[in-house]
């Protein structure tokens, strides 16, 4: 990659389902995100944001709606290791429908809604007019399980979005309507495709010899084909602002062919009261037109998404960072904040940990969305991030969002100061389990020598929380003989004394061979 490293789907950095971007000639593909479990399809709006559904392991469920932010890790398996989400790891979900996605894993992008059981298909963005409007600039999806066509009110939280769902087409009283793709006609319509069959899956189809078509549109609206002349730049682009996916393309390729002819009318549909219109246009004008004007126009609009938009043509046409980021470090938008973000993930400048180390000052130790864009900003280079970081940080990197980057982190320095955290009062003592899976996911050495930092803990005056941590680094440690060392053994022999009848003291008894434990197992 372009990074120089070796890449494959077997954990560098990549496992199971993922969304690939590429040219029209299929060069310069790349991954989008990965680690889905049976992603169907993508859907692009005109921002340029990725939408998809996620199947479970049938029967969880944990059937799931995403927003792709790119280069994310969606957590279907284990980041280390590739284990199923079966495996016991510390700190696991208490609910399987968020232990099946490793929620609680650091590097793991959240989702945007879990919709239980199901089983999807189909994905559009609704850009048009014709439907009511709350479905309007909205995700519809097709649920064959549930016999649905759904649509989810999105709303910004924090640098994500959230969902809730509201129903366009159910199968109340025909449970073979399973509805498999779902398009927005030129009239802006729906249509919607069934396979129509008592089962779902496409293992065992009964009904081999019918389909259905249904289109949903409001009571009394007759569908007619508007007519498009792309042969002008007025008619292509009067055929850009349609919400069907086809004919926008087919005024996109008229438009790029007439190059600058086409830069007088797109000017007018970027300067239109619609955001997405606007989005349009300025995709449009970064093809044929001057794309540092097009990107400095996006990047003042007064529209958050088409700044993100701004941003995305920038990298589509590999601007340095600095060409753009200083401008829009006072963004009001955490949603630009994350988008900057991601940006850096692709920049190998000198300047870029301080770029990073600004955006992080930005983090408020809650926002999920936020700290993943963070993570993956630093994926390739978190030593020089975490120096930066913390040669700005005015104090202790005690505070919840200290805390919360130092978990996200990867690398030799993020593992000792996983350690570090672990032995500070100021971490409390619920969030010990998760900053010990955080050391889980490093590399095997850095891992191994920041663990044995903890097995002298003569800093921590709570002794059963010294015993805890002393045990659960002795779990993870290779080559260690408690035999040899009666310190440790009465930290581990009183810390099992703690458990009273909890399985864990087996799986410590085995693990670390401890002795004089016979009365104790008998009981």
């Amino acid at each position: 990659d372009r990074w120089g490293r070796e890449i494959n789907d077997s954990g560098k950095p990549y496992r199971q389902g993922m969304v690939f971007r590429c040219n029209e000639d299929l060069s310069d593909m790349e991954v989008l995100g990965h680690n889905f479990r049976n992603n169907y399809e993508v859907s692009i709006d005109s921002f340029g944001t990725l939408w998809q559904s996620d199947n479970d392991d049938d029967g969880n469920r944990a059937t799931r709606i995403n927003f792709v932010m790119e280069f994310g890790n969606y957590g279907y398996t284990d980041e280390a290791n590739g284990a199923g989400w079966q495996v016991e790891r510390t700190n696991w979900e208490p609910e399987i429908p968020r232990r099946h996605w490793h929620l609680n894993d650091p590097g793991v992008v959240p989702n945007v809604l879990l919709t239980g059981a199901g089983s999807p298909t189909g994905i559009t963005v609704y850009e048009g007019n014709l439907l009511p409007e709350k479905f309007r600039n909205q995700v519809i999806h097709c649920d064959a399980g549930p016999n649905v066509v759904r649509s989810y009110i999105t709303k910004p939280d924090g640098a994500g979005y959230s969902a809730t769902i509201e129903d366009i087409a159910v199968g109340e009283y025909d449970k073979w309507f399973r509805p498999a793709d779902v398009c927005v006609a030129p009239d802006g319509s729906l249509f919607v495709s069934d396979w129509y069959d008592p089962g779902v899956g496409g293992h065992n189809m009964v009904d081999m010899e019918r389909g259905r078509l249904f289109r949903i549109a409001p009571p009394g609206t007759k569908y007619t084909v508007p007519k498009f002349d792309v042969t002008t730049a007025a008619g292509a682009v009067e055929a850009l602002r349609n919400p069907c996916n086809s004919v926008r393309y087919m005024a996109y390729q008229a438009l790029v062919k007439m190059k600058g002819n086409a830069v007088s009318e797109l000017n007018k549909l970027a300067a239109d009261s619609n955001p997405r219109m606007r989005a349009r246009s300025l995709w449009l004008l970064s093809k044929v037109g001057d794309v540092k004007q097009v990107v400095q126009q996006a990047l003042k609009d007064v529209d958050s998404n088409v700044r993100i938009t701004g941003i995305r043509i920038a990298r589509q046409a590999k601007f340095a960072t600095k060409d753009y980021f200083p401008s829009l470090l006072g963004d009001s938008s955490i949603a630009v904040l994350r988008e900057l973000a991601v940006a850096l993930r692709e920049d190998k400048s000198n300047e870029m940990p301080e770029y990073w180390t600004k955006l992080a000052m930005k983090y408020d130790g809650t926002d999920r969305w936020y700290l993943e864009a963070l993570g993956i900003a630093a994926m390739d280079r978190w030593d020089d991030c975490l120096s930066a970081w913390k040669k700005a940080s005015t104090g202790n990197l005690d505070t919840k969002a200290d805390q919360q980057i130092v978990w996200r982190a990867r690398g030799a320095a993020a593992a000792q100061m996983q350690a570090d955290m672990l032995k500070s009062p100021k971490l409390n003592a619920s969030d010990i389990p998760a900053m010990f899976r955080a050391l889980d996911l490093q590399d095997a050495d850095a891992r191994q020598k920041a663990l044995r930092t903890l097995l002298d803990l003569a800093s921590v005056n709570d002794q059963a929380r010294r015993d805890s941590i002393v045990v659960e680094a002795l779990m993870r440690l290779d080559n260690i003989d408690i035999q040899a060392d009666p310190k440790l053994m009465q930290s581990v022999q009183r810390h099992i004394g703690t458990l009273k009848n909890d399985p864990a003291l087996l799986k410590i008894i085995q693990k670390l061979k401890v002795t004089g434990m016979a009365d104790r197992l008998v009981d």
